[in-house]
């Protein structure tokens, strides 16, 4: 009776400390030395995931990542992508993390005003995404950081960054301020788009947006250069001092040459440049200029703006670049 006893007291004792031991390896550091990156293809299993993390360093066995799973985990599907999995990380936090889905995080950032010749350039840029794509419409993308995943389609990335400017065009358009110059969405996209490359201070978006609206109301050229530009470079830096020919090109973008708007936008605009041209600032002016700190003064009249040129002129030669 006594031997009996003391087997099931050894028996015991060897129970509490395989689980003390189990809970401590489920729970406790991992074996890897620095963050890797593990990817579990799409429907994968456990054991096909406990293979991957132990090719990769991330677990000291398959197999006891399998039984301690089964025995300690919550029993939820995993979900495949590509995971980053930190130095030390231990087995517990490795499987609520694939159970999450918490996969790691790509990002693509499209920045303000860039044309769509350069957001191509952009994504071709991504060695993780595949497939090409070729240059969007212009105005079509909304700059933004998109995440993607490894091996992704380009295309499935612009096609979210397009979604993204649809969505967003529609509800700024339905909380627009009554008395726009623009008449359609596609026609706050354009002139958003000449905002944008006009605008150097983000305060100044709305009152240069104002002084493009004055003019398309009273049936005035608007006078930007970014348009004349565009059907030279489609977006890109000029690099030089334009031709006077270049200023005067009949084209359907130039409105040195045209009344009204260009036949589409420049580059695609953000969301600040739609907002403003939809809620531009109260204002009667219709000219500006640069006032040599990166922004500009506004003027109403042709003589006020004729007197901010010429202070404009004479810190350009006090700078030595006139």
């Amino acid at each position: 009776m006594r031997r009996g006893g003391c087997l099931l007291f050894l028996l015991l004792v060897a129970i509490v400390a395989a689980g003390l031991w189990g809970l401590r390896d489920w729970s406790g550091p991992g074996p890897a030395q620095q963050n890797i990156t593990v990817s579990i293809p799409v429907g994968a299993s456990i054991a096909t995931a406990a293979r991957e993390l132990e090719k990769a360093g991330a677990i000291r066995s398959a197999q006891r990542f399998q039984f301690l799973s089964r025995m300690l985990g919550s029993g939820k599907p995993i979900k495949a992508g590509e995971y980053r999995v930190l130095a030390h990380l231990s087995q517990a936090d490795i499987l609520k993390m694939m159970q999450a889905g918490r996969t790691l995080q790509r990002f693509v950032t499209i920045p303000e005003g860039l044309p769509s010749v350069l957001v191509q350039e952009v994504l071709a840029r991504v060695e993780e995404l595949k497939g090409s794509v070729p240059v969007p419409q212009e105005g079509s993308v909304l700059p933004d950081s998109y995440a993607y995943d490894r091996n992704q389609p380009r295309a499935a990335v612009l096609a979210r960054m397009q979604r993204a400017m649809k969505a967003y065009l529609t509800a700024a358009w339905a909380r627009r301020k009554p008395g726009l110059a623009v008449l359609t969405p596609e026609q706050a996209l354009t002139l958003a788009s000449i905002v944008e490359k006009e605008t150097g201070k983000p305060s100044e978006r709305r009152m240069v947006a104002a002084v493009y609206a004055n003019r398309l109301k009273r049936g005035m050229p608007l006078q930007a250069d970014p348009t004349f530009i565009y059907p030279i470079t489609k977006g890109r830096p000029l690099g030089r001092r334009p031709l006077l020919s270049e200023v005067h090109a009949k084209n359907a973008y130039n409105t040195y040459e045209k009344v009204g708007l260009p036949i589409g936008p420049i580059c695609n605009p953000g969301r600040a440049s739609i907002d403003a041209v939809l809620d531009p600032a109260q204002s009667n002016a219709l000219y500006f200029v640069a006032d040599g700190t990166g922004g500009h003064v506004f003027a109403d009249t042709l003589e006020q703006h004729h007197a901010n040129v010429q202070k404009w002129y004479a810190i350009r030669r006090a700078r030595g670049e006139m």
